[in-house]
């Protein structure tokens, strides 16, 4: 593992620079907002801007990188990004924001599809599951650490948004000067929704709702925190926890997942995020109930994500993978944006503790189609749910691109492929699989799971 690290340390610093600004804006965007007196709704849209430009980004980019190349990409993106993070406190409009927030959704996604298509390329067959963990561990480290770097300023100055700025430049040197050879970015156009809905329902809905509860909690946490009054130190830790949970769960989920049907994992995760926000609405203002119902929330949230990605490919060929994952991803995608509106919305009409419920109820939507998958999925789909014949776990997070979603489930479909050519079977190490596609790298053996 030291070794393969080595070869690609310069790379994942690089990640987690980017990850600690752009983590930064995140929480900075609720903080300022409720500075400059703008709604829950407005703060919505400005937050919903952001995944509608990354969905698009995501899509546009390798067609701009066949076309220029991807330093000049790169370097483009990486400019756009920080002349925008600096603008946000010159520009104190919510419509300006959004226009923002659009650009750096679109130019962040474009990031992301470069750096990992160079991780990609730096890998191989035998280092590329280990190379994927450490680069998921990267950011979701990346984002917990933002939260930390919000104590060294105040969101009312201009401060913060240039230490963002900074972070996410000086992270473009050890990506673009550790690498000589220029990789291919291909991304599969997505399978088309109707496809996708007609061979994994469960998964097609399921991360749709998912695309709205990880929105909203990455981009409207922080304006929860700011309207019922916490501290930013206090409201830089509550988004910290809804990510830590992710590392500390990830694990055990991932166990659980190579052992028992995937419907009754999600059902049973949703169900604990659906309960953490009913106890959180109804304790009210007590912070550390708040910091634990975020662990809880958040914790689930990154795991059913993966949960997802693997179900939905547990019963495709490894050749339909690529078109399903960008399909998945654009499904996310569309869910990120329409989460935040609704939550604002609600908010707005009936204060800001909203942010609970609506969160509950879109984790017991995801509890209730996954109970309804299990008692009514016809006999043909559930063959390929059962333990053990499905792909290993994942711990593929939500930020990650395309590109990145891809690659894991490259590596595991080859990795299902040596193994049922070996008639392995289950144990600790080595899960028995059939050669179906998954979306992410096995849990055993990397640590802390995540990938």
């Amino acid at each position: 593992m030291i070794k393969t690290l080595t070869q690609v340390w310069a790379l994942l610093l690089g990640i987690v620079l980017i990850m600690l600004g752009n983590g930064m804006h995140f929480t900075l965007i609720g903080l300022r907002g409720g500075i400059e007196g703008f709604s829950s709704t407005e703060l919505a849209v400005v937050t919903s801007g952001y995944f509608a430009g990354f969905l698009s980004g995501a899509r546009f980019t390798p067609l701009l990188i066949r076309r220029v190349g991807h330093v000049r990409v790169f370097a483009a993106l990486g400019s756009f990004v920080s002349a925008g993070l600096i603008s946000f406190p010159l520009l104190a409009d919510p419509w300006a924001w959004t226009l923002l927030r659009v650009l750096l959704g679109f130019c962040m996604s474009g990031i992301y599809v470069v750096a990992e298509s160079w991780l990609n390329d730096a890998a191989t067959n035998e280092t590329r599951g280990k190379i994927l963990s450490a680069y998921m561990i990267a950011q979701t480290l990346g984002i917990i650490g933002a939260q930390g770097l919000l104590s060294l300023g105040d969101a009312a100055t201009s401060a913060l948004f240039i230490g963002a700025s900074i972070l996410v430049s000086i992270s473009f040197a050890p990506i673009l000067l550790s690498v000589s050879p220029v990789p291919v970015a291909n991304v599969a156009p997505p399978m088309s929704l109707k496809m996708l809905f007609a061979g994994s329902p469960l998964g097609t809905l399921g991360i749709f709702l998912l695309g709205s509860i990880y929105a909203t909690q990455a981009g409207m946490g922080a304006v929860f925190g700011t309207q019922v009054g916490l501290s930013a130190a206090q409201i830089a830790l509550f988004v910290a926890m809804l990510f830590a949970g992710a590392l500390v769960l990830q694990y055990p989920i991932g166990w659980m997942s190579d052992r028992m049907d995937r419907r009754t994992l999600i059902f049973g995760a949703a169900c604990l995020g659906a309960l953490a926000c009913t106890l959180a609405w109804f304790v009210g203002g007590a912070l550390w109930f708040l910091m634990g119902a975020a662990f809880l929330a958040g914790g689930v949230t990154t795991p059913l994500y993966a949960l997802f990605l693997a179900y939905t490919n547990d019963s495709l060929a490894p050749e339909d993978m690529p078109a399903a994952s960008g399909g998945l991803v654009f499904t996310f995608g569309l869910g990120a944006i329409a989460g935040p509106l609704v939550t604002g919305w609600a908010m707005e009409s009936f204060g800001p503790f909203a942010f609970w419920p609506v969160l509950g109820v879109t984790f017991l939507a995801i509890a209730a189609y996954a109970l309804y998958a299990m008692l009514f999925v016809r006999a043909s789909e559930a063959a390929h749910h059962h333990p053990g014949e499905g792909e290993s776990y994942i711990g593929v997070v939500p930020t990650a691109s395309p590109v990145a979603v891809e690659a894991a489930g490259a590596w595991a479909a080859e990795h299902a492929e040596a193994a049922h050519a070996d008639d392995a079977p289950m144990d600790t190490e080595t899960p028995d699989a059939t050669p179906s596609a998954s979306s992410g790298v096995s849990t055993h053996g990397h640590g802390s799971g995540m990938t």
